[in-house]
C-alpha cells in the first residue's frame, strides 16, 4: 500500500515539457520574448542616445517631433545597430534559455506559480 503512495506522488510531481528544455525555442520565445530581452539590454547599451533623446522630450509635446528629430534619429540607429547584430541575438538568447530554465527549476519542480504582480494603479481603484 506505501508503494501505491509513493507511485502517486512521483506521478504528480510535474515534469518539465520537451519544450521548455534545452535550446529548443517556440515562435512566441523567438518573435516576442527574446526580442523584449533585446530592447532592454539596446536601451542600456545605447544609454547615452536615450538620455539625449529624453532630456530633448522633457517638457513638449507635440514639439517634440520637429525638436527632437535627431536625437530621435540617433537613438534608433544605435538601437538597429543592436537589433541587426547576430552575436548580440545570441546573448539575448542565452540569457532568455537561462532565465527559462531557472523558472523551470523553481517552479516545475516544486509545483508552485510565479507570483501574480499587479499594476499599482488597478492595486489602489478600490481604495479610495
Amino acid at each position: 500500500m506505501a508503494d501505491l503512495g509513493q507511485q502517486l506522488n512521483d506521478s504528480s510531481a510535474k515534469s518539465i515539457p520537451e519544450w521548455a528544455s534545452g535550446s529548443n525555442l517556440r515562435h512566441v520565445e523567438q518573435d516576442v520574448l527574446i526580442p523584449k530581452i533585446m530592447r532592454e539590454e539596446a536601451k542600456i547599451l545605447c544609454k547615452e542616445y536615450v538620455d539625449a533623446f529624453t532630456n530633448c522630450a522633457k517638457g513638449r509635446t507635440l514639439s517634440l517631433v520637429t525638436a527632437c528629430r535627431n536625437e530621435n534619429r540617433e537613438m534608433k540607429k544605435c538601437f538597429q545597430e543592436w537589433y541587426f547584430n547576430a552575436e548580440f541575438r545570441g546573448r539575448c538568447t542565452d540569457i532568455y534559455l537561462k532565465r527559462r530554465e531557472e523558472y523551470q527549476e523553481k517552479y516545475a519542480h516544486t509545483n508552485e506559480t510565479a507570483a501574480f504582480k499587479r499594476k499599482e494603479s488597478t492595486v489602489n481603484m478600490g481604495k479610495q
